[in-house]
This record gives C-alpha cells, structure tokens and sequence, in this order.
C-alpha cells in the first residue's frame, strides 16, 4: 500500500525534524552572544543536527525499502576531517536524501546552495540558515537593472558562507544546473547536452575560491534513475523503482581556485564542460541499460 508507506514516511520525517529542530534552535540562541572560539565550538557541534537526521533517514529508506541503490564507487580515500565540494546533476528532491545517505561516514555533512524563499519553510528554513546553509536570490536581469546592488549579492553571501566553513570540515554541495532537468527546461535553455541542463559555474567559481586553502578535491556525482525520476511522494512511496549512483574523486587544478577571476573562469569552464560531457554520456549509458 503505497500511499501508507508515502504517509508514514512522511511522518517519520516530519517528526525527526522537530526533534533535530529543538535543540537546534536552543543552540542558535546560546550562539548570539558568543564570539571567537566559543562560537566556532558551538557552531561545530550544531553539525551534529544534520548527520542525526541524516541517519534517521537512512533508516527510513532501509527500513522501508523506499528504493534500491546501485552505486559505483572506487572508495577513493574520502574522509571526514576534510573539506569537499560535491557537484550533481539535478532531477528530483529525492536526490539530497540519496546523497545525504551514500555520504553519513566518507565526509563532513553536506551543505547545498537553497532558494532564498525556502527559508519561510516551516522548522527547515530557519535550520538550514542556523546551520549555515548559504542562501541565494538568483536575482535575474531587470531585477538587477533596478537594483544594482543585487548584482554580487549571490557572490557575497556565499562567501560569507565560506568564511563559516573554514571554521571545521564542510562539504559544500552544488547543483550546477541550477535547478530540476526536465525535457522542457531543456527545450527553454536550449541546452548543450541530452540529458542535463547547461551547468552555471558562477556558484562554483566563488565556493572554490572562498575555500582555496582548504578544499584539494571536487567529488563528482551522477545519479540515474532508470524508470524516470521521482516525484518526492513516489520516492516516500516506494515507487521509485531503483537508483544508480556514480562517483568520482577529481584533484583540483590551482587555476580553477585562483581568487583571480579572469584566471578562474578561463580553467574552470573547460573543466566544468568536460565534467558535464561525462556526466551526460553515464546517464546515457543508464538509460539503454
């Protein structure tokens, strides 16, 4: 019965979240007046919330056998006192639980690039800003052209997220494309490639420059889903039929982390292309298997 596990699951997560968000949200408080050393402890100890929750839902998707996993992965020496930056295509809110479950032990918790809007999500959004999760407005054009002042906002706001990150490891996730594939945004962006969207690298560009002493290797992920990506409530549901997973531990080239803008942009676009080149030729080989 579907649509029992869908609201089961649903609860379950539901409840995880309040019990995470209580002393969270006492923390955050306890924080406001702290400065130096005994915040950065307190903000480290935060990071507890979400590897909690993360494996209350690993519990979640195992006991229920919400969907069977494939993940191909060499087990490059990951580890947990190191910082990363995670790159992924995008298909399905599905994805953050697969990558927050493949990633609990290999390194610090995942931290992703959110809507600005989402910060109204009820016990969420105030989290995930308590915890540092960088906020971004994606202003478009005529917003810009009527505030000026929005033109770095994303810039800066992610940099100030890095300053925070460099407190203790991190791993910082970005969804290059910006958003969900489907074949209409596709037809929109007129993108370059199959079966993903053309990958913005300005987001990238400022995480790697922001923590260029402190991040050595790009973690590149493809996730597949063969019967067609889920929508979240077919995945709580059990009907998504299975998942595959493919991991890469990519060293970085110093130019792509150069604080120098022109010097990045010349290494990082190349490298991003043929990152997304690859990407898109695994998830044809999904499809047709």
């Amino acid at each position: 019965m579907a649509w029992l596990k869908g609201s089961l699951s649903l609860l379950f997560i539901l409840l995880i979240t309040i019990v995470v968000c209580v002393p969270l949200y006492a923390m955050a408080l306890l924080r406001l007046p702290l400065s130096g050393a005994p915040r950065r402890v307190l903000t480290r100890r935060m990071d507890f919330a979400i590897d909690f929750w993360v494996s209350a839902n690993r519990f979640l998707v195992t006991a229920l056998k919400l969907v069977k996993l494939e993940i191909d992965w060499p087990q490059e020496a990951l580890s947990r006192r190191n910082w990363y930056v995670v790159v992924c295509n995008h298909q399905s809110w599905a994805d953050i639980l697969l990558l927050q479950n493949a990633f609990r032990t290999a390194i610090p918790p995942l931290k992703f690039f959110t809507k600005r809007e989402l910060i109204w999500l009820p016990l969420a959004g105030p989290a995930m800003y308590m915890l540092g999760f960088p906020y971004v407005r994606r202003a478009g054009k005529a917003e810009i052209a009527a505030n000026p002042a929005l033109k770095h906002a994303d810039r800066d706001s992610t940099l100030a997220a890095c300053n925070v990150f460099r407190n203790h490891p991190t791993s910082v996730l970005i969804f290059l494309e910006g958003t969900r594939f489907t074949q209409a945004k596709r037809a929109a962006r007129h993108s370059r490639f199959e079966r993903l969207l053309n990958p913005r690298t300005g987001g990238l560009g400022y995480v790697l420059s922001g923590l260029r002493d402190e991040v050595g290797q790009l973690v590149d992920v493809t996730i597949a889903y063969p019967g067609g990506p889920p929508s979240f409530w077919d995945f709580l549901s059990g009907r998504c039929p299975g998942a595959r997973m493919t991991v890469r531990t990519l060293d970085l080239d110093p130019a792509v982390q150069s604080g120098e803008p022109k010097t990045q942009r010349q290494a990082l676009q190349p490298f991003v292309e043929n990152l997304w080149r690859a990407k898109d030729e695994r998830l044809g080989a999904c499809a047709v298997s």
